[in-house]
């Protein structure tokens, strides 16, 4: 018996169901009005037509919390002030470490091991971006604070040199960077802003601008700087004088000058403001490097950055980095260390053949030539000079000119030689 357009099973030639009341003769039509829908769902091939009651309520879908910690400890669901009060307290355990062993950069270093750790077991505090940009531009006061007079007047003393030279561990580094996108142990332009020479806080926050993933490159820059920090002071040990200490105390708290610090953050916030409007890649960072060097140089601005107020700033790039880290990334570094350890060893021996043409050739002094072509660590760089008797003048000129022309002409280059690795990778 046909019902509009639904089929009602037929047994022995009479109607089943809640219908069986209605006389009809097999194949009669029954009234659309007189259908009843809420007959059994055997008596019909397509199953129950649900009504509005019957569907069930539409919800958004609800986010997967994410997989529980090695040993069942997650941080996930955990009230906000608690997941802080880990951050800061493995932040000031990591960098109460790092410092007991000198390593370079363990402010921001020890910051970002503790947000690592703390996004993986389940953290979800982030750092807020105003905070991070006005971070990024006092970090670019603290650089175009150390271009100096002296610094300037050597570089262009000596500009033929220190180009060379300067292009020379630029190519090495890049080759590497090249050889690492090539063999994909990393994404082309990861791999060169990563082994990019200029200053490892610098590096990172740049690639973000520039399209790779800072997280990786935070984890080069970062090894590197430990690499060549151990073998710079172990090779300065060698002409320390006696009693001579590499790392100088760090004054916390010292006496504040009012007008020197506002002339500071006056440039940081005009710069970081500058670079955001306009839409500067990276802007934030770089307005307020070249603004403040063009102040200080000219005697218009003197700039004072008091050191609790840098270690805010490094905490809050530190965490901002690290707190983007997931479990797939800290897995992808794992495997990766191997051979990221052994390109960063290369570059150091390359830089280290370097020193040895500079001083075979221009008759610099072996531990001036070292310390001028280290890769990185210039903190250690510049303390090892400051303790020895080195050209400190011509070691900074050449580590400042190398920051300077990686500064300007790093992304072009990274983007060049990620399509050219990529073009070839086709073949």
């Amino acid at each position: 018996m046909t019902v509009g357009r639904s089929t009602l099973a037929i047994q022995g030639g009479k109607p089943q169901g809640v219908l069986s009341r209605i006389h009809q003769s097999p194949g009669a039509l029954l009234p659309a009005a007189r259908y009843d829908r809420r007959y059994s769902p055997a008596h019909s091939p397509h199953g129950p037509r649900p009504t509005r009651r019957d569907k069930p309520p539409v919800t958004a879908p609800q986010p997967a919390p994410p997989p529980a910690a090695p040993g069942g400890h997650t941080l996930h669901g955990r009230p906000r002030y608690l997941q802080w009060a880990a951050l800061l307290l493995l932040t000031a355990a990591c960098v109460a470490v790092l410092e007991l062993v000198h390593l370079p950069a363990a402010l921001m270093l020890g910051a970002l091991v503790a947000a690592v750790v703390v996004s993986v077991h389940g953290g979800q505090v982030k750092v807020h971006r105003l905070g991070y940009l006005f971070a990024q531009s006092l970090i670019g006061c603290l650089i175009a604070r150390s271009v100096g007079p002296d610094i300037v007047a050597t570089a262009l003393r000596q500009w033929p040199v220190m180009l060379a030279f300067v292009f020379a561990v630029i190519l090495c580094s890049t080759f590497l960077g090249g050889l690492l996108a090539w063999w994909k142990v990393l994404p082309g332009t990861t791999a060169i802003w990563g082994s990019s020479p200029g200053g490892s806080t610098v590096m990172v926050l740049m690639s973000e601008a520039f399209g790779a993933d800072m997280r990786l490159v935070a984890f080069m820059q970062y090894l590197r700087v430990a690499f060549v920090a151990a073998l710079a002071s172990a090779v300065g040990s060698i002409w320390l004088p006696p009693g001579a200490a590499v790392h100088a105390a760090v004054e916390w708290f010292p006496a504040l000058a009012p007008v020197p610090l506002l002339q500071t953050l006056a440039i940081a916030l005009v710069g970081g403001c500058l670079g955001t409007v306009l839409r500067i890649p990276a802007g934030a960072l770089l307005v307020p490097i070249f603004l403040g060097i063009a102040l200080s140089s000219t005697g218009m601005a003197h700039i004072d950055l008091p050191p609790w107020l840098m270690a805010g700033c490094y905490a809050l790039v530190g965490w901002t980095i690290g707190l983007r880290f997931t479990r797939e990334v800290v897995g992808h570094a794992a495997r990766a260390f191997p051979r990221i350890a052994a390109s960063t060893l290369a570059l150091v021996a390359m830089c280290g053949v370097l020193a040895w043409l500079l001083h075979l050739f221009m008759g610099v002094d072996p531990l001036t030539a070292y310390l001028a072509t280290s890769p990185g660590g210039a903190d250690s760089v510049a303390i090892i000079a400051a303790s020895t008797h080195v050209d400190v003048s011509f070691v900074m000129a050449l580590q400042t000119a190398r920051f300077m022309i990686v500064l300007v002409i790093g992304p072009g280059l990274a983007r060049i030689v990620s399509r050219t690795v990529d073009r070839f990778a086709r073949r």
